[in-house]
């Protein structure tokens, strides 16, 4: 399913305080499946961030730890949101999901950080600790946030990448969260939930 996603921005809108705001921006993004590619470019020319933090899975729609004779596709995938990320001119990290390839990522990033869960990067004032499952990550001391998907857990200082797009505005550290379009968790192949 491919959805008119300029529409959808300018239907539902960003969120006031982040288009006006002169901060410098981290995008943190989680488990994203491929037809949420073009919402993603959107995203990004619309906000500008000069950092964009994946937390792994980025084709999960593609559930390379049980299909790994998918390899080839998964990695055309990861070929497409590579180039988005990595012409977007921001600085871009990644932490390979239980979904991912670290060889073909390893292999195919130019400019992307390949980052290792657990670590703990610094950007500016601000100390991040990142992973893809937080049951990875001892509760690390001394960050501002951990930076996670995998699951629909919520941690102490987490942002749940899964649950939806954060910002992360690095002189006020604010966070402000943006709704991933509708159908893509039907996309992570996640069954809807049905109420009585």
């Amino acid at each position: 399913m491919i959805l008119n996603l300029p529409s959808f921005l300018r239907r539902r809108g960003l969120p006031k305080e982040l288009l006006e705001s002169k901060e410098a921006k981290i995008i943190h993004i989680s488990d994203t499946p491929d037809n949420i590619y073009p919402f993603i470019l959107n995203l990004i020319e619309k906000t500008m961030p000069e950092y964009i933090i994946h937390t792994g899975d980025l084709v999960d729609n593609i559930k390379l730890e049980r299909r790994p004779e998918l390899k080839e596709r998964y990695a055309e995938r990861v070929k497409e949101l590579l180039d988005i990320l990595e012409n977007s001119g921001a600085e871009v990290y990644i932490v390979p999901g239980n979904e991912d390839s670290e060889e073909v990522l390893k292999k195919l990033a130019k400019k992307a950080q390949i980052v290792q869960p657990g670590d703990i990067i610094e950007i500016g004032s601000l100390r991040l600790a990142l992973t893809h499952d937080p049951g990875q990550l001892s509760p690390p001391k001394n960050v501002d946030f951990i930076l996670y998907g995998h699951n629909f857990r919520k941690l102490y200082h987490g942002l749940n990448g899964l649950l939806n797009v954060n910002f992360i505005l690095l002189g006020s550290k604010r966070v402000v969260r943006v709704n991933y379009p509708d159908g893509t968790n039907f996309e992570r192949g996640y069954k809807p939930m049905r109420g009585l």
